[in-house]
């Protein structure tokens, strides 16, 4: 059964509200919701707010810029991941198909094992790069054929190769590393939002909200592509250079995503996934509702990542893991037994 796409996009922008209010008021110190909303109302019209200055500091510095990196890398692994299922017409598509996250994984491994992750944003550029990396070798790999064509089949065995290389890498900088390099790596190889501040927010806003008007745009092009490229080319579109555009964008998308906050695993896969499966497969209302839903649900995540344990953190990958495995299961057998879709 699909539901009214209007409607779903109305609900999950009041979710998004709701979301980024309960992430900002709950942690290891939650703030009433009342006080949140003063905070950011004053801050929003630039007045005083004559509230705790210590409740004042942990949301404007600390949480918001956490809470909204946190909707950047979820909005943006969600809108890739339906862009790479629609290329690649395969559901079990996601960002991290062409090696991505191995690559950016590898570079800030290898940052962290060599003592230099203090430096500004050493940590983050080491993981762009590494990212860009890997996937511009499976690029080359998949377009040695006639005219630089990209081979479907070709890109995902060259992605699958690459990130088995890098993770190697990862795993030589991991036992080269000392004990608190180790800790450090493992936590980048996890995933989590801890080192997000509002620096690393204004880099990514750009980026993801550039990179996902942009993958919009194509959206009537996507649907063509998803018939397949014969179909496609008959329409006018030349599937060779559409994919090489997506693939591009949501490249540099999924790789400022993996900087700022590690990998963070199923959010690109589950989401698109099941919004497709709700609202249909039309990318013209696929992709917005994928990015909002990606967002809504990274920042759920995260929030359940500072409270199920305080002061203790868990990894956001850890949280990901846990809720999206089983619910992908589950979408993947009710599919078979033809009750949705």
């Amino acid at each position: 059964m699909r539901l009214n796409r209007n409607l779903v996009l109305l609900t999950l922008f009041l979710l998004m509200g709701v979301a980024t209010l309960l992430g900002v008021a709950l942690g290891s110190v939650s703030v009433p919701l009342g006080q949140v909303a003063k905070i950011l109302l004053s801050r929003l019209l630039s007045i005083g707010s004559n509230l705790s200055g210590v409740h004042e500091t942990i949301i404007i510095h600390l949480r918001l810029p956490r809470v909204l990196t946190g909707a950047l890398v979820g909005l943006s692994l969600a809108l890739c991941g339906g862009v790479m299922q629609g290329i690649f017409r395969n559901p079990l598509a996601d960002p991290y198909l062409l090696g991505i996250a191995s690559g950016a994984t590898a570079g800030a491994a290898a940052v962290i094992a060599l003592g230099l992750e203090t430096a500004p944003f050493a940590l983050p550029g080491a993981a762009f790069l590494g990212g860009l990396l890997a996937v511009g070798i499976v690029y080359r790999i998949a377009s040695t054929g006639r005219g630089g064509r990209l081979d479907n089949f070709t890109l995902i065995l060259a992605g699958v190769a690459l990130a088995a290389l890098f993770s190697a890498f990862t795993m030589f900088f991991l036992y080269m590393a000392g004990e608190r390099q180790r800790s450090g790596i493992l936590f980048w190889v996890m995933g989590g939002l801890a080192g997000a501040s509002w620096p690393y927010f204004y880099l990514l806003l750009p980026i993801v909200l550039l990179g996902g008007a942009g993958l919009w745009m194509f959206s009537r092009d996507l649907n063509a592509l998803a018939l397949g490229e014969e179909q496609a080319a008959h329409l006018g579109i030349e599937p060779g250079r559409l994919k090489k555009i997506l693939l591009v964008i949501a490249t540099l998308m999924t790789a400022a995503s993996v900087s700022a906050s590690g990998t963070i695993g199923f959010v690109g896969l589950i989401v698109p996934h099941a919004l497709r499966i709700t609202i249909g497969p039309d990318h013209r209302w696929l992709l917005p509702a994928s990015a909002l839903a990606g967002a809504i649900f990274l920042i759920f995540c995260d929030m359940a990542a500072r409270i199920i344990r305080p002061p203790v953190e868990l990894p956001v990958g850890m949280i990901t893991a846990l809720f999206g495995a089983p619910f992908f299961l589950y979408l993947l057998r009710r599919s078979q037994k033809g009750k949705i879709g």
